[in-house]
């Protein structure tokens, strides 16, 4: 069953230099108890597709042009802002790159996990939570809280959760860290998990363990994911599908195994080309020519052909649209303008 269903969204940035086309048509859904993963290159509107979701986006200077966001048959994006602070966090949450972004040095772990812990609890509390409002909670609440805030540092597998409490963020690793935001998210109970690069900057052994952990809440729990990143290797972890982003477009969504083994649009083939494999010695890795378009002045037509080795005449005047080249596995094209194959 479909949990999560984005449709045709498009998103514009006001600047001095003009009006930037974020997003530019982006489609894609996400079923209960899965895992989605949203891939390419830095500034293809990854992140933006999701802070637009979770209705984080600033405004100004973005602006949601047109789409819908369907979550359990409500479309997000005619909530109004205070609907969507009770929902974020709750039904939604997102687990953000950088985690000394998003804690504060000042406080404790303990402190900070309880309060999100209490702000979502059946009081109701919404936004920061100051000196005034923590002086609210009874001493059961705080209680409560705690022994909540020590489950959830246990399921995230930080060890001695209850010492680790009383300790400031620079007194944790980066990979601990990232398991604390990760609790955070989780003390909602949400439904739908927003991990944006959660394994960015984390040695291939601490990131694999984040993977291994968002995985197990996908299988255990039945929490959908969907996972933001630039490398096709760190979805295949734990995606069953993926959809793979270009200059704001969505150029191919399939399951990851299809993707892997018969990628169809040329994006995706150079994309898999760029990976380094240990099977065969390479002089030199193999990349994409050319950079991402500026989105202010988009090329007209599909926004890959500059950089695209098998561009047509088409390709420069007509948008591509997505087709269905074989069951679960579309591509937006002109390479297969009738989808062959889906029949």
């Amino acid at each position: 069953m479909t949990l999560l269903d984005v449709k045709d969204l498009h998103v514009h940035f006001h600047t001095f230099q003009g009006t930037a086309k974020v997003l530019e048509g982006i489609s894609f859904s996400l079923d209960r108890g899965d895992a989605l993963g949203l891939v390419g290159e830095s500034g293809c509107g990854k992140s933006v597709t999701a802070q637009a979701i979770i209705g984080l986006l600033p405004r100004p200077p973005a602006e949601i042009v047109r789409g819908e966001v369907w979550f359990e048959g409500e479309n997000l994006l005619t909530r109004r802002d205070a609907d969507m602070r009770a929902l974020r966090g709750t039904r939604i949450s997102m687990v953000f790159q950088d985690p000394m972004s998003y804690l504060n040095p000042v406080f404790t772990i303990g402190e900070q996990l309880t309060d999100v812990i209490l702000s979502h609890g059946d009081r109701g509390l919404r936004g920061p939570v100051d000196a005034v409002v923590r002086r609210l909670w009874s001493k059961a609440d705080a209680a409560r809280a705690r022994q909540t805030a020590v489950q959830l540092l246990r399921r995230v597998n930080i060890p001695q959760p209850e010492e680790r409490l009383g300790h400031y963020p620079h007194e944790f690793s980066g990979g601990m860290r990232q398991r604390v935001l990760l609790a955070m998210a989780l003390a909602g109970s949400p439904r739908l998990l927003l991990a944006d690069e959660p394994t960015t900057a984390l040695d291939v052994t601490i990131q694999a363990q984040i993977l291994r952990l968002i995985g197990h809440l996908v299988r255990t729990q039945g929490i959908s994911v969907l996972l933001i990143s630039h490398d096709l290797g760190v979805i295949s972890r734990i995606c069953r599908r993926v959809a793979v982003m270009y200059a704001g477009t969505i150029v191919e969504t399939a399951e990851i195994r299809t993707l892997f083994r018969d990628p169809k649009h040329p994006y995706t083939q150079g994309l898999l080309r760029s990976i380094p494999r240990n099977v065969q010695r390479q002089d030199r890795l193999e990349g994409i020519p050319g950079t991402i378009p500026n989105l202010v002045s988009p090329p007209a037509g599909c926004r890959f052909h500059p950089r695209c080795p098998r561009v047509m005449d088409v390709c420069r005047a007509v948008k591509p649209v997505p087709a269905l080249v074989a069951p679960g596995h579309s591509v937006s094209c002109h390479l297969y303008p009738e989808g062959t194959g889906a029949r």
